[in-house]
């Protein structure tokens, strides 16, 4: 009943993932109205959106929601939203995110990073790959693991990454915190005022009736 009636294909999918239906203003403008009806505080909900915004920064893929849903629990954050946070980290955001992550924590150790950032985490990736694989494999086999290029890869690529990612993840989520709460806050606001005004209106009315039925009487 509730599945869609012209089924999309995975490319569709994937690329809505990239460019949502609508494009991203329409999206934002959903999420932040989605926010605002959350059944919860607004410094709450404010902190899930720093949460799922600092966890976006982070190199260890695969595991931002869970540690998104940690912290979020240890911060005493909406959880749902910090989940839903996490997708500030998408395909067109990543690649800025892990350059500037890079080069921040290259500065930040104090090395001199030379040559293209891209291209290095490709090849270093596509290597460690290899060796992951490898050392696997020799588990069954007792063949000798090679560790060359896991350490080239954590000394190139993951701890740059990882440092200069904690740095730009923690400014990001307190940017995203301090934009978030009043925007939150002040929709709530406006939502219970709309309400009361509702609620006063439907009481005039039912006031009124009973006041007619008295006059008829």
């Amino acid at each position: 009943m509730f599945k869609r009636r012209d089924r999309r294909s995975f490319w569709q999918t994937a690329f809505s993932w990239v460019w949502p239906q609508g494009g991203w203003t329409r999206a934002f403008h959903y999420l932040r109205h989605r926010l605002g009806r959350l059944p919860d505080q607004p410094h709450r909900i404010a902190r899930g959106v720093a949460v799922g915004t600092f966890i976006s920064f982070s190199p260890v893929f695969g595991l931002h929601m869970v540690g998104a849903a940690a912290i979020a629990w240890v911060m005493r954050a909406n959880v749902i939203v910090a989940l839903a946070a996490t997708f500030i980290g998408n395909p067109i955001s990543y690649p800025f995110i892990a350059l500037f992550s890079m080069r921040l924590g290259h500065a930040l150790l104090g090395r001199h990073f030379e040559g293209r950032i891209h291209t290095t985490f490709w090849r270093a990736f596509g290597n460690a790959s290899q060796d992951l694989w490898h050392n696997i494999v020799a588990i069954f086999t007792g063949a000798p693991p090679h560790w060359d290029a896991l350490i080239v890869f954590f000394d190139a690529i993951f701890l740059p990454y990882l440092v200069g990612g904690t740095v730009l993840g923690v400014a990001a989520g307190l940017v995203a915190y301090y934009l978030t709460l009043p925007v939150v806050a002040a929709y709530q606001h406006r939502r219970r005022l709309r309400i009361k005004e509702r609620l006063d209106a439907l009481k005039t009315r039912l006031a009124q009736r009973n006041e007619d039925r008295k006059d008829r009487k």
